[in-house]
C-alpha cells in the first residue's frame, strides 16, 4: 500500500513539474502589433482567406489540368468559379465592416498548396494523380471549412450580421466542394487507382 502510495506521489510530482515547464517554455511573445480584440483578429483573419482565395484562383487550374478523369476536372473548374466568386464575397465583407481589403500571405494556405504541388510531381498521371489530387484539395477544402465557420462566428459574435451570412455562403459552398471530392473518391477514382496498383505487380 505505502509503494502505491509513493509510486502516486511520485507521479503527481512529475505532473506538477511538467506543468511548470510547459508555463515556462510555451508562452509565445505577442508581435508589436498582434491584436488586442476580437474584431482586430477577425479583420487579420479575413487578409489571411481572402490571400488564401487568390492563391487557389492559380492552384486550382494546375490540378484541374493534371487531373484525367472527367468528374474530377468538372468539380474542380466548378470550384475555381466559386473560388473567383468568394474573393468577390470577401470583398464584400471588407466594405461591409468599413475595412480595406488587403490580402495578407496565408502560410497554412501556402504549405497546403506547396503539398499539392508535390503530390502531382510524384504521381505519375492517371488514377493515381488523381486520387492525390483528390487528398491534396480536400486537404485545403478541410483548412476553408474551419476559417469559414471560425469568421462565420466571429461576425456573429461582433455583430457583423450581414457579414456572417456572406460567410456562411462561403462555408457551405466549401463543404459542397469537400462532398464532391469525397463522392468522386469514393465512386470513383480510389476504385481506379487500386486496379492501376494490381496492374503494374
Amino acid at each position: 500500500m505505502k509503494n502505491t502510495t509513493s509510486t502516486k506521489e511520485n507521479a503527481d510530482k512529475r505532473t506538477e513539474t511538467l506543468k511548470a515547464a510547459i508555463e515556462r517554455k510555451h508562452i509565445i511573445e505577442a508581435k508589436s502589433d498582434a491584436a488586442e480584440k476580437l474584431r482586430e483578429l477577425f479583420v487579420d483573419s479575413l487578409k489571411d482567406i481572402y490571400w488564401a482565395e487568390k492563391a487557389l484562383t492559380k492552384a486550382i487550374p494546375k490540378m484541374a489540368k493534371n487531373a484525367s478523369t472527367p468528374k474530377l476536372v468538372d468539380g474542380l473548374t466548378h470550384h475555381l468559379v466559386e473560388t473567383e466568386g468568394q474573393i468577390a464575397r470577401l470583398e464584400k465583407v471588407f466594405s461591409l465592416i468599413g475595412e480595406k481589403a488587403v490580402a495578407k500571405k496565408c502560410d497554412a494556405m501556402d504549405g497546403l498548396i506547396e503539398e499539392g504541388k508535390s503530390i502531382m510531381e510524384e504521381t505519375e498521371e492517371g488514377p493515381v494523380r488523381d486520387a492525390g489530387i483528390i487528398a491534396a484539395a480536400q486537404k485545403i477544402e478541410h483548412y476553408e471549412i474551419a476559417s469559414y465557420g471560425t469568421l462565420a462566428a466571429w461576425a456573429k459574435a461582433l455583430g457583423e450580421n450581414d457579414a456572417a451570412a456572406l460567410l456562411v455562403e462561403s462555408l457551405l459552398e466549401e463543404k459542397n466542394a469537400d462532398e464532391t471530392l469525397t463522392d468522386a473518391a469514393y465512386h470513383d477514382i480510389n476504385a481506379k487507382a487500386k486496379t492501376a496498383d494490381k496492374a503494374s505487380k
